[in-house]
């Protein structure tokens, strides 16, 4: 099939019969060629990929009354991100065995189109006169262990499979779903062009919503704020689009600028009309979430990372009130992401407790015992430190200066490169959910760079590192999107802890940063040593899109 690259060069082109025109078999395959390129195309820019619901069964993924571990997928129509038309004609059943897999893990079922030529004839008067007189189109049901990609494939589920896995079921709380419970929360909708949102913005949209609107409800129930019943009322109608899958990328910015406005007439209200709560500290951290999303709107970026980023910046407003009004009661029946966990801020605080903290403290005294310029074998002055992740480049280069010394790059991991990955034998371990990713994003300094990489919740990455000198400490650099921080990974070397990398805080502007860690001499005794980069805190999104490897010159 001709690319949009090729079609453009040469436009398109349709068969001109004429009267002694001696056609051949190529003529009429161009002929075949022109209407089905041209249908895909309208498919591909005029529609969104995805299931379209309201025909057959909507290839929806049921648990079996057996209560097996096997699903039945529906009979129904999608449309992926080529235009290609998927028809799925009968029910079709998938069984899950579960040792071809690493459990826990998640897994995907996926719908992929295929062809198949069919109808073979040979002539026996010429027996160079042969061929399939048909294609089959059709499409294939398949059991994925990778997050699909939306130009190749259409995700119709997905199932977080623990090792105690018995039976499949279906979500008793569909928002919610548990292990070995079929998850359709990821399933994309088909619709017209624009109407596309990425399945994780969706939730993350439901749970924002949903704690604004408690949280504005609260506000104008027990502080009597007027506003605030506007402001709720453009929340009700936001979620009623988002319900009936009208609230998108076509519309989303305009619908989200909105409430930021009605947000902002709450603000200047209550400053003026109600002194007593404008004073609150947490008002005031409230409203500082509001003046930034004024000037992410500023900026006019119609882009679904920026509508992510309204949204972030949303939920965190309305969570930085939520004390005022009882957390407990705002976040009471929320919506919980994917992965577990809550959003950036709330896990920021429960990182912060308990155990965490008595670490933080101890750090902290061993600092007042250094000598004033002095630092840990982990840390790098915090100058290098910073002048190291916004490093504005494709790739760092050869030598790094830090902290008076010469390190030289002696290896360097480009992920989703085949060879690369293969080369140094990267793997995702033990992960609840995986993932690709494209991003186009900025380092502090405004530079934007594309990569590709991938990203994971829980369990760990491994990786071999080659041409490392025995005996010297090895830095680490890891390429990550900055947008969800305040996470804790847990280093091991050849089986050994060696100490963690704290990455506290978030960019949700300018996302790029090279992470930077030091694993000290005593642990780096072999050339090719293997490194697990275990996540500490539970439910982030850990993402690496490039790894670079230094040591002293020295």
């Amino acid at each position: 099939m001709a690319t949009e690259s090729e079609i453009k060069a040469k436009g398109f082109k349709r068969i001109n019969f004429f009267k002694g025109f001696l056609t051949t078999e190529h003529d009429w395959n161009d002929a075949e060629r022109y209407h089905i390129e041209k249908r895909r195309m309208h498919s591909r820019l005029m529609h969104a990929p995805g299931v379209v619901f309201g025909y057959g069964g909507d290839l929806k993924v049921v648990a079996r009354a057996r209560g097996d571990l096997s699903v039945e997928i529906q009979p129904g129509y999608a449309v992926d991100g080529q235009g290609r038309d998927l028809m799925l004609w009968e029910a079709e059943i998938k069984n899950l065995v579960l040792e071809e897999y690493k459990l826990p893990q998640t897994i995907y079922i996926v719908l992929r189109f295929y062809e198949q030529e069919t109808d073979f004839i040979a002539y026996k008067e010429n027996a160079a006169y042969k061929g399939h007189r048909r294609i089959l189109e059709g499409c294939k049901v398949e059991i994925s262990q990778t997050a699909p990609d939306i130009r190749e494939e259409i995700e119709l589920g997905r199932i977080l499979l623990d090792r105690n896995a018995t039976r499949i079921r279906d979500a008793r709380d569909p928002n919610d779903p548990k292990a070995n419970e079929i998850d359709l929360r990821f399933v994309p909708r088909a619709g017209v062009a624009g109407s596309y949102l990425d399945p994780l913005i969706r939730i993350r949209l439901a749970i924002m919503l949903e704690r604004l609107r408690k949280m504005l409800l609260a506000m104008a129930r027990d502080s009597k704020v007027e506003t605030a019943h506007d402001a709720l009322a453009g929340v009700i109608a936001a979620q009623t689009l988002h319900t009936a899958d009208l609230l998108d990328n076509r519309n989303g910015h305009d619908i989200l600028n909105m409430l930021c406005q009605l947000q902002d007439e709450l603000t200047k209200d209550v400053e003026v009309n109600h002194p007593v709560l404008g004073a609150k500290k947490e008002f005031g951290a409230y409203k500082k979430q509001v003046d930034i999303l004024r000037g992410l709107l500023g900026e006019r970026r119609g882009t679904p990372e920026a509508l992510d980023n309204m949204v972030v910046y949303l939920q965190k407003a309305a969570e930085e009130l939520a004390p005022l009004y009882g957390t407990g009661e705002l976040l009471e029946g929320a919506l919980t992401p994917p992965g577990g966990g809550g959003t950036p801020t709330m896990q920021a605080s429960a990182a912060g407790t308990g155990a965490g903290d008595d670490k933080d403290k101890d750090k902290d005294k061993d600092k007042a015992k250094r000598p004033a310029g002095s630092y840990g074998p982990n840390e790098i002055p915090p100058d290098d430190m910073e002048r190291i992740k916004g490093i504005s480049s494709l790739d760092l280069p050869m030598e790094l200066e830090i902290n008076g010394e010469t390190w030289i790059r002696i290896d360097m991991i480009n992920v989703m490169d085949t060879d690369s990955e293969n080369t140094h034998n990267l793997k995702i371990e033990e992960a609840r959910d995986s993932y690709r990713s494209r991003q186009k994003l900025k380092y502090p300094d405004g530079t934007s760079l594309e990569d590709v990489g991938r990203a994971h919740v829980s369990g760990y990455v491994t990786y071999k590192v080659k041409g490392v000198t025995p005996g010297k400490r090895l830095l680490v650099v890891r390429r990550m999107d900055y947008v969800y921080g305040d996470y804790s990974l847990e280093f091991e070397v050849d089986g050994k802890k060696a100490g963690v990398c704290e990455c506290p805080g978030t960019d949700r502007i300018n996302r790029w940063r090279n992470w930077p860690h030091i694993i000290p001499e005593e642990f780096v005794v072999r050339a090719e040593p293997v490194i697990k980069q275990l996540a500490v805190t539970a439910g982030r999104d850990i993402n690496m899109f490039r790894y670079w490897f230094y040591q002293p010159r020295q």
